[in-house]
């Protein structure tokens, strides 16, 4: 597993999160592309502007936001979000 150190670390390094990312469409730590991923299981991790951001479960959920299973709450469906990205153009 991680040190804190090394996930402290890992945030610090981290380039500002992609459009996608912030629309719920790609892991905000590794970016995998939820629309492209074979059955990914993405987690809630944090929100940001009334947006669900979203990290595969596990370390990257982990290193997103302190829990490997994200927050208990389900994320938006998948159509849901890329309606939403759409509308919002970025």
């Amino acid at each position: 597993m991680y040190s804190q150190d090394s996930i402290a670390g890992r945030r610090r390094g981290r380039p500002e999160p992609t459009a996608e990312m912030l629309s719920g469409l790609a892991c905000l730590i590794c970016g995998t592309d939820y629309r492209n991923a074979p059955d990914p299981e993405a987690v809630v991790v944090s929100h940001r502007e009334d947006r669900q951001l979203l990290a595969c479960r596990g370390t990257c959920a982990r290193m997103a936001g302190g829990s490997a299973d994200g927050l208990d709450e389900p994320p938006l469906p998948l159509a849901e979000r890329v309606r939403r990205h759409r509308a919002d153009g970025i």
